[in-house]
């Protein structure tokens, strides 16, 4: 299942890059611009109630957001709710903190309702 939607491409070209093109016998690569957020107060955080989830083993952003949402693709409002971008970043009995209502979730980054 693919990470991402609709969000903003580019392309880059840049000289630097240009042994890796050569490489892959491209002039360019197209990918996905890196989402900015608004950073997470205390006010914000406020505006959501939160279920806890104890991370463990085999445990991946999009099967919480499945669990808890209905919907994979929501994975990273759990990502951004606990200042986490990856998986990478949460230990085996880390606490995170799952931002509930989803549709709140969503309403605040004005993506409308599921």
């Amino acid at each position: 299942m693919s990470r991402h939607g609709s969000e903003d491409t580019i392309e880059n070209s840049k000289e630097l890059y240009e042994e890796f093109f050569e490489r892959r016998g491209v002039p360019k690569i197209t990918h996905y611009r890196s989402p900015r957020w608004p950073p997470l107060t205390a006010k914000i955080r406020r505006k959501f109630t939160t279920r806890r989830h104890t991370w463990k083993m085999g445990d991946r952003y999009y099967k919480l957001a499945n669990q808890y949402y209905g919907d994979p693709k929501l994975w990273w409002a759990i990502a951004w709710y606990n200042e986490k971008p990856t998986e990478g970043h949460v230990e085996p009995g880390s606490v995170l903190f799952i931002p509930m209502p989803v549709s709140k979730v969503l309403s605040y980054f004005n993506f409308g309702a599921v």
